[in-house]
């Protein structure tokens, strides 16, 4: 929402400075995102007059201008190349050290084509205030030599934005910011009364409105005789300060209204209006060309304005370009609707249409406010175009219902912690148009109706502790000792948490990615039902809930590859969808890795190669899994996978058959080809929810690290044993001779091929052994791997290799 200082205090009598309003209003929870200052940034240019312009002696394009600053000093040179520079001319100058906006550099003295320049006549562009661009302002005659641009050409009105929560469709327009300044002490709120205007005649069009659920009150006023030409100075100059383009004065009205009200409202030239108008559904196969110049195609799902022609507007979004005012205009239909807020979110999506009317009426327009607003647009109407007003018709309702709330006076130190007395009370909701009535300890306190999103007493309390200051909210300790308050966070939300960190220090970069992907990639990753396709979905590729991570990720991979960073590591922790129910619900902790994003370095590792590979994505899992709280010792490898996943490199991760926690692997080519990416592509994804909750164990002895003081040893074995036997049933037999003394196991080599009889493999690990009472004797070192060697062997078949 974009407004000036001046438009501000049409509606709001104050004279705090802009940075205090400014901070007030980001304290009142109307986030103030952007302070543009004009006069400020602009400063330094000034008017100047051009004493002569020479050719370049170097440049056919380029002139050589002296310039009259109106400093009093010296004529200053200038090397400029607009077409348009010349003697006589009155343009901007700007002085070396000059910020140029328009071209974000900052000026100095430089030498073009061995012609010295000290400054620059600027064009509108280079100020940013216009995008003409074509040569360097001109400046009429009587403009005075020397005097700063901004204060001559009256640009000394900031601008601010401020970022509005879908809650406060009230704030939508400058006159309901202004209500919540004055709320909050920075001035006095001006609202004037509305006078109805009184109609001279019947109007001749009727309303009728098929479906009052689409349509809750319509009112319509016919305005004959107008003379549509150019809006007023002031006009043109409110729109053009928040970058709006004046058009003629009755479209410049109602984009008037929709800003300083929040009432968007829709003209229509009466003469093009064939009959009377019908609020209906649209029917199938309905197009419309809009005023924004493309045809859209129409269902029964849009809600539409029809005359006895067809379709001539889309309700509460845009009209149509058959029925708009122009100049030749003399005779006007103004409307004045209220519409279904959920409807008119869903057409504008659908359509893929983002007007102001869309914004605001999908977040409730003030009901109250539709036959005032229709009295207001009549009177500027025939103040800037003349005319002669029909009475109103009006259909539906006028009036919100009532909405008044019990509130119990406690409740503010209740939810808040602090103390306001109800005077003060009192004061701040009857100054936001809240009305409080009862002796207490519990008042009643009617909404006004442009707050449509106060429902219940916490509502009324923030109201209340927002306009007090958030600031005055005291900071309360939690309480320690013999009852110290409870963990906040859910064990789900704590295995998030470490989830993430744990992929992070990994070297991975968090993405996150839509819940919604397209219908195709939902049934190859085991979703596709129908209770997961959405109604309403936002795009055709974002139809069905997700029922994996994986997708998204594997598109945001390959987004990267096509832009020149094919080595990624990405991972994202969201929920998954496998079903309708609460219980089909989880969150899951997914990755993948494209080309040369391995988490290996140049450590020692079989593979002999730094690429990604199916035994990184198995150490992302494992991470994840250890950092969430998994019992590591249950977990079991199992080969394969999913479909997706390639069946002969690729893995499960479960505690027996019934739990499984995840898969790890390289995607299926496949799968590639369905996602549209390149591999290979390694990948893993585990449920969090399936994680067993750690067992509670009472007792009272604290953990304690044991550190041993000896030096560990490592020996490396190497074992032929048939191609059937899985490198973790070596591992398993090897850890199983002394838990106690052989602390870790790894396979650092698998082959093979020649020297290795056929249908066999060798297999080659590393066991580090950790003595705890004394340095080992090389004997006592061989007596744990003859141990090894038989346990092996007893368990697998496997000989030890020559």
């Amino acid at each position: 929402m974009k407004f000036t200082l001046s438009w501000l205090k049409e509606h709001l009598d104050t004279d705090e400075p802009l940075e205090k309003l400014a901070d007030k209003l980001t304290m009142i929870g109307l986030e103030v995102e952007n302070i543009e200052d004009k006069a400020r940034a602009l400063a330094p240019f000034t008017i100047a007059r051009v004493i002569s312009a020479e050719q370049h002696p170097n440049a056919d394009r380029l002139r050589v201008c002296m310039v009259d600053t109106g400093d009093g000093g010296a004529p200053v040179q200038v090397v400029c190349g607009a077409p348009n520079a010349r003697a006589g001319l009155i343009s901007v100058f700007s002085p070396p050290g000059t910020f140029i906006p328009g071209k974000n550099i900052t000026l100095g003295v430089g030498t073009i084509r061995g012609v010295e320049s000290r400054g620059m006549l600027c064009s509108a562009a280079e100020l940013q205030i216009s995008e003409d661009h074509d040569g360097i302002m001109e400046l009429p005659a009587d403009a005075p030599i020397g005097a700063g641009y901004t204060q001559w050409a009256g640009l000394g009105d900031p601008m601010l934005e401020i970022n509005l929560t879908p809650n406060r469709q009230d704030c939508t327009g400058v006159h309901g910011i202004a209500r919540d300044l004055a709320a909050a002490d920075m001035g006095r709120f001006k609202d004037p009364a509305i006078k109805p205007v009184k109609g001279e005649f019947p109007c001749p069009v009727k309303v009728t409105v098929e479906d009052a659920r689409l349509c809750p009150g319509f009112a319509l006023r016919l305005v004959r005789g107008v003379n549509n030409g150019p809006s007023p100075e002031w006009l043109q100059k409110r729109l053009t300060s928040i970058g709006l383009r004046p058009i003629n004065a009755l479209v410049d009205i109602t984009n008037f209204m929709t800003y300083d009200r929040a009432r968007p409202l829709h003209v229509f030239d009466a003469k093009k209006v064939k009959g009377n108008l019908t609020v209906r559904r649209a029917r199938d196969g309905e197009s419309l060309l809009a005023l924004d110049g493309r045809t859209y195609t129409l269902d029964s799902g849009v809600c539409v304005i029809a005359d006895d022609h067809g379709v001539e507007s889309l309700a509460g979004i845009m009209g149509g370009e058959a029925s708009g005012c122009d100049a030749n205009t003399t005779d006007v239909l103004i409307e004045s609707a209220l519409w279904n807020e959920i409807n008119i979110a869903q057409t504008g999506r659908k359509l893929g249409i983002n007007s102001d009317a869309r914004y605001r009426f999908e977040r409730g327009v003030d009901p109250s406010f539709m036959v005032p607003g229709l009295e207001m647009a009549t009177r500027l109407v025939m103040e800037l175009c003349g005319g002669t007003p029909s009475e109103n018709v009006v259909v539906g309702k006028t009036f919100a219902d009532d909405r008044v709330v019990d509130f119990p006076l406690t409740e503010v130190k209740r939810l808040a912690g602090i103390d306001v007395p109800l005077p003060e009370m009192k004061l701040i909701l009857g100054r936001l148009g809240f009305m409080m009535a009862g002796p207490g300890p519990v008042v009643k306190v009617a909404v006004p109706s442009w707050r449509t999103d106060v429902h219940g007493k916490a509502d009324i309390v923030e109201e209340i502790v927002r306009i007090v200051g958030v600031d005055k909210v005291p900071m309360t300790p939690f309480e320690r000792g013999d009852a110290p308050r409870k963990p906040i966070l859910t064990t789900i939300q704590l295995r998030t948490r470490r989830a993430k960190r744990a992929l992070a220090a990994r070297g991975m970069v968090e993405a996150v990615t839509w819940s919604f992907i397209a219908k195709p990639a939902a049934e190859l990753f085991g979703g596709g039902q129908p209770e997961l396709a959405l109604a309403n979905p936002i795009a055709a590729d974002l139809s069905d809930m997700r029922p994996s991570l994986l997708p998204g990720l594997v598109a945001a991979a390959q987004a990267n590859a096509d832009r020149g960073f094919p080595d990624v590591a990405l991972f994202e922790v969201g929920q998954v969808f496998k079903g309708d129910r609460p219980q089909d619900q989880f969150v899951a902790a997914a990755g993948v890795r494209h080309g040369f994003a391995s988490s290996k370095g140049t450590g020692r590792h079989w593979s002999g190669s730094a690429a990604a590979d199916a035994l990184d994505a198995k150490a992302d899992a494992f991470a994840v899994l250890s950092a969430a709280g998994a019992p590591m010792q249950a977990l079991q490898v199992v080969p394969g996978g999913p479909s997706w996943l390639h069946p002969g490199r690729s893995g499960t991760i479960q505690i027996g058959p019934q739990n499984v926690l995840g898969y790890f692997g390289e995607l299926h080519p496949r799968a590639l080809e369905a996602l549209r990416a390149d591999g290979p592509l390694i990948a893993f994804e585990v449920i969090l929810d399936r994680i067993p909750a750690a067992k509670q164990r009472p007792t009272r002895a604290k953990p304690v690290l044991e550190l041993s003081p000896f030096q560990p040893v490592s020996r490396d074995f190497a074992f032929i044993v048939d191609r059937s036997v899985r490198a973790g049933d070596i591992v398993r037999a090897a850890q199983g001779v002394d838990k106690k003394l052989i602390t870790d196991v790894s396979v650092f080599d698998v082959y093979e091929g020649k020297g290795i009889e056929d249908g066999k493999k060798s297999i080659a690990i590393a066991v580090t052994i950790q003595p705890r009472e004394k340095t080992m004797t090389d004997q006592e070192i061989d007596a744990v791997g003859a141990k090894i060697v038989a346990e092996v062997a007893k368990k697998t078949g496997g000989v030890l290799r020559a």
